[in-house]
């Protein structure tokens, strides 16, 4: 055997080991990911099949499966989607959509700016202990964060009617006045979910290449002319991501906040009244599951096709920064 093909054997050797190493790495980091990926299609895709019954009178049949229900369910084609003729639909659209247009705008201005001012804090202590205490709601389920609510707002001993008795001024039950509620609701909304956008775009602003703030304080640039021209081009992609994402979920709202902290309140309904809790309230009274799928149904299609046009209209201003 000569020189050259010792090398080439020696080299093809090499490039065998390579591939077998590439292919066992590959495999392991298969392995990690099987879990998430059981979960998602477990979770996420095999429930999908359930969206027949939208399109069906779902009733309970012998033997009681799911599947036998679905079978034998009477096809209603459109009929589920009736409830959008309720009087109340303009009120449950106006709200669900108006409330998430007004948060998807204050909850990224304001957890810009905090993300923003804990980046420039110098004291790594207090850095970490404000991250702890902002993203501290978020863990909360709505039905403590109602009582807390409860607890300023109870007409009998809470705190702002205790305190509007002792000044001599009128006492508000704030339960059936609907006239604070939007901002009551929007104060719960970014106290609860503030922390986690913050804490998203500070890990986006710690990713920021340090040199291009020293670059721009050796040209001159004041604090603020590195905030707007370094911090916020450089946080843009996370910026446009998660608010693509929020406007895919436009349509939905938090059943927590909506049916919880207003306690249910009959008089709060025009204020409070969302597809949620229409949905559930109607299902409650009319046990009609194919309702309640078509309400889903119709949310997710929404949803759809605001993504889709989100990242169209982005892909076509900044195509980097766009989903897909």
């Amino acid at each position: 055997m000569t020189a050259l093909q010792a090398g080439s054997a020696k080299t093809g050797a090499r490039l065998r080991r390579s591939s077998l190493a590439a292919k066992k790495k590959t495999f392991w980091l298969t392995t990690m990911m099987l879990p998430g990926a059981v979960w998602l299609l477990l979770v996420r895709y095999l429930p999908m099949f359930g969206i027949v019954i939208a399109f069906k009178n779902y009733r309970a049949f012998r033997p009681n499966t799911f599947w036998n229900n679905i079978v034998k369910s009477e096809w209603v084609g459109l009929k589920n989607f009736e409830f959008l003729n309720s009087p109340d639909t303009g009120v449950m659209i106006r709200n669900t959509l108006g409330y998430n247009l007004l948060w998807i705008v204050l909850g990224l201005v304001i957890s810009v700016a905090f993300a923003v001012m804990m980046s420039e804090l110098t004291s790594r202590f207090m850095a970490k202990a404000y991250q702890t205490m902002m993203f501290f709601p978020y863990f909360l389920s709505w039905v403590v964060a109602s009582y807390f609510v409860l607890a300023f707002l109870d007409p009998t001993s809470g705190m702002i009617p205790s305190m509007q008795k002792a000044s001599g001024l009128p006492v508000s039950n704030f339960y059936h006045e609907t006239t604070w509620w939007p901002l009551i609701l929007t104060i719960c909304n970014l106290w609860k979910n503030l922390g986690y956008s913050s804490v998203l775009y500070l890990a986006a602003i710690t990713g920021i290449d340090t040199t291009q703030y020293e670059a721009a304080a050796v040209d001159g640039a004041s604090k603020w002319q590195q905030i707007w021209h370094v911090t916020l081009p450089g946080i843009r992609p996370m910026i446009i991501i998660l608010l693509i994402m929020n406007i895919g979920k436009i349509f939905n709202a938090d059943f927590g906040l909506f049916y919880n902290v207003p306690q249910n309140s009959g008089s709060l309904y025009p204020v409070t009244q969302v597809v949620d809790t229409y949905v559930y309230r109607a299902y409650a009274n009319t046990h009609n599951l194919g309702m309640s799928s078509a309400a889903g149904l119709l949310q997710s299609l929404v949803g759809l096709v605001c993504i889709l046009g989100a990242n169209a209209l982005v892909r076509r201003i900044d195509p980097e920064s766009s989903l897909f």
